[in-house]
């Protein structure tokens, strides 16, 4: 088994899993668990960054940083979309009357 393959093997079951965990998961433990995988994105977009700098001029390692950049930060940015309307349906909302 060649190393490719076996690191799609890897994304497949690690892909399952978590699609696996994430569906058993009770709305009241979401904001935790998105405050998580944000900070795991930001590991991701690091890593991502550091294939794409030494990649050299080998286009797979291109193309694969770029792929997982693209979907980390599209992980963050939906991240804390997502954490900020969840934070505003607990703010105050401004009257426009005095009391």
């Amino acid at each position: 088994m060649t190393t490719l393959s076996q690191a799609l093997w890897v994304l497949l079951l690690g892909s399952l899993l978590g699609l696996e965990l994430i569906g058993k998961v009770p709305p009241t433990l979401h904001t935790p668990l998105m405050s998580g995988a944000n900070a795991i994105s930001g590991i991701t977009v690091l890593a991502s960054i550091t294939l794409i700098a030494n990649a050299q001029d080998n286009p797979a390692l291109l193309i694969l940083g770029s792929v997982s950049l693209g979907f980390a930060l599209f992980n963050v940015i939906g991240g804390f979309l997502v954490t900020d309307r969840m934070l505003a349906m607990f703010s105050r909302k401004k009257s426009g009357g005095a009391r």
